[in-house]
């Protein structure tokens, strides 16, 4: 790369069979169509992983990225991507995760790291600078992802970034996740494709520097943008005292908070699950972390200080998984939660996936539909902790019930049957997280038309939430969420996290964002140009899919129970996201973004607009 700033310039590619280490320039053209991060990963993705293979196969790939803004001081820059096709769901998934991996591996000089081919054995890879080796791993397999970091750390330094797999990787099991220190790369079982290739650690350190197009321009705008968030009183007081922990009393009031399984949208316990209590009064508060270049430092440190669980500790919980382990299956004892999450760290689990399949498990016991044999004698009733707990390493090791529920609520309800399909919560086989589609129409699109399936990342709630935008108001919806999916993809794609998004902007591409790229990378950009490129990107993503033969129309849907049973009681009782609204949604939705409104697929004159000319073919085969 000649022309542009703040990139490395360099990808570097490890084939696992063979042992060969190579590293390959990124073109201009590339950097300026696709940005970065997210948009660098599903073009390699799309053009280099052949339709329909196996996820587990030999011929998936791990793309581990960063953004133009990683190793700048761009508040919100600490993190990086994983890309891959998803075992869970069998389609694209791009899964993003904090601390300073995506610093390091800009400053040994890349700009992302592919991961091809398969090991025969365990191994794990140390990247320091242009020393890129392949080790052996099994002294470190079967080792938790905490204790495995820990032990390479000893050997070569504790100055790496490192990431890892634990078990359920090891095992494949399909909700698996990648952990970097504490931070997951959670969603869709991107740790049970680095355990298909045997890789069980990555670890990086690097000395070189991040050269950016405006030093001055820059360190100035980033401390504007760090004042901004200061006199906010999310960015500046809410998310460093309590991170995203104050959020379960907050959504509960708004009667948008999910409860077992989703049966109800008020939890009785929410204050209790929620950081103002467990922290200020229980005395489970233990400091806060933060990520690379982040002047919010929400990574909140709990610790259970007394009873079965004394000393429990993990980063958050985060409100995903305050709902995962804990409303959604009727759970209201925090030292559960606290001990589920460092569990689900420890073992490789994605909490979403995995406290959800659990609630569904939960309410088919309840129903009849599972009894004490199936659950080999664990009572599986909402509110059982311990039954909880059971559960997490019965599916890391595949063991009994946990083979059935490893696959997550599509696959597990399609195995068990006898109508508990109707209450698997999923949108195209991925477990829908803590934001209500119900109560907040521009999710309900926004999980619809996810690329990735029920994510919270492509859709968002910030602005309904809090009111900025009515969420009593339908017409509209659909165009509002190609707005928000145009800045979460454009912010994938430098990679900046979603905690700043109060400061660069809830929906579209706003001046913050061109005035970051210009000042880092140099590029004289318009809105209309960074607008395309996100399209480009989130079009390609859908792209991936519709070869795969899994996306359409017909596929963009929510979980029966959001469209048929409104929510049953309190400020939001009565909402429903019906076949009518979704319909409406999707009309204005496929409008805003040049698809076809029979088929769902971006037509041909839109590829064409965007520079996909390429994938046409592939969308448009001739009979």
């Amino acid at each position: 790369m000649k022309k542009y700033y703040g990139y490395a310039g360099k990808i570097l590619r490890v084939n696992l069979t063979d042992k060969k280490i190579t590293k390959e320039i990124i073109s201009d053209e590339t950097a300026r169509k696709y940005i970065g991060g997210n948009g660098f990963g599903v073009k390699y993705l799309y053009d280099e992983v052949p339709a329909k293979i196996d996820p587990l196969g030999v011929e998936n790939k791990l793309f581990i990225m960063t953004g133009p803004t990683e190793g700048t001081t761009v508040p919100g820059a600490g993190r990086a991507c994983v890309i891959t096709k998803s075992p869970l769901n069998n389609r694209f998934i791009d899964s993003y995760f904090g601390g300073h991996f995506g610093g390091e591996v800009k400053f040994a000089g890349y700009d992302g790291i592919i991961i091809e081919g398969k090991s025969t054995m365990p191994v794990y890879l140390i990247i320091n600078d242009d020393d890129v080796k392949i080790e052996d791993a099994s002294s470190i397999w079967g080792m938790t992802t905490i204790d495995a970091q820990k032990e390479v750390k000893k050997e070569i330094g504790e100055e790496y970034a490192t990431l890892a797999i634990g078990i359920a990787g090891e095992n494949l099991v399909p909700m698996a996740c990648i952990i970097s220190g504490v931070n997951a790369a959670g969603r869709g079982g991107t740790g049970a494709v680095m355990g298909s290739k045997n890789l069980k650690l990555i670890a990086v350190k690097g000395t070189n520097g991040v050269k950016v197009a405006d030093i001055e321009g820059l360190n100035a705008y980033s401390l504007d943008v760090i004042a901004r968030m200061k006199a906010s009183p999310g960015m500046g007081r809410n998310l460093p005292a309590y991170g995203t922990t104050g959020s379960p009393k907050t959504n509960n009031d708004l009667g948008i908070f999910g409860t077992r399984n989703w049966q109800q949208e008020q939890f009785e316990d929410a204050g209790i699950i929620s950081g103002p209590y467990f922290k200020d009064k229980l005395g489970y508060g233990d400091g806060s972390n933060t990520c690379l270049a982040c002047p919010i430092a929400c990574s909140q440190i709990t610790k259970v200080k007394s009873g079965k669980f004394k000393d429990a500790i993990t980063i958050g919980p985060e409100y995903e998984t305050l709902f995962s382990l804990g409303s959604i299956c009727g759970n209201g004892n925090i030292d559960y939660i606290v001990k589920g999450d460092q569990f689900c760290d420890e073992l490789g689990l994605d909490t979403i996936s995995a406290g959800v399949t659990i609630a569904f498990a939960m309410e088919c016991f309840e129903k009849g539909i599972l009894t004490l044999d199936d659950t080999e004698g664990i009572d599986l009733r909402f509110g059982n902790g311990d039954a909880i707990i059971t559960l997490l390493e019965k599916i890391a090791k595949r063991e009994g019930l946990g083979k059935i529920l490893a696959y997550g609520t599509r696959k597990a309800s399609e195995i068990i049957g006898k109508g508990s399909e109707d209450f698997a919560i999923h949108v195209k086989g991925l477990e829908v997280p803590a934001h209500s589609s119900r109560g907040l129409p521009g999710m309900a699109i926004g999980y619809a038309t996810s690329n990735r399936g029920g994510s919270h990342q492509d859709g968002r709630a910030t602005a309904e939430r809090t009111g900025k935008i009515d969420r009593d108001v339908i017409v509209g919806k659909g165009k509002y969420n190609v707005e928000v999916q145009r800045m979460t993809t454009y912010c994938d794609c430098m990679i900046l996290c979603r905690m700043t998004e109060n400061a660069y902007g809830l929906w579209g591409i706003t001046e913050d964002h061109i005035n970051m790229l210009k000042l880092i990378t140099g590029m004289d950009v318009t809105e209309e140009e960074l607008v395309d490129a996100a399209d480009r990107v989130y079009a390609l993503e859908r792209a991936f899919n519709i070869r795969e033969g899994i996306e359409s129309r017909e596929t963009d849907v929510l979980p029966k129970r959001f469209m048929e049973e409104p929510i049953p009681e309190g400020p939001s009782k009565g909402k429903v996201i019906t076949r009518e609204i979704l319909d409406l949604l999707l009309d204005e939705y496929y409008e805003e973004r040049g698809w076809d409104k029979v088929t769902g697929y971006p037509t041909k004159e839109t590829l064409e607009r965007l520079n996909l000319e390429y994938v046409i073919n592939d969308l448009y085969k001739e009979n």
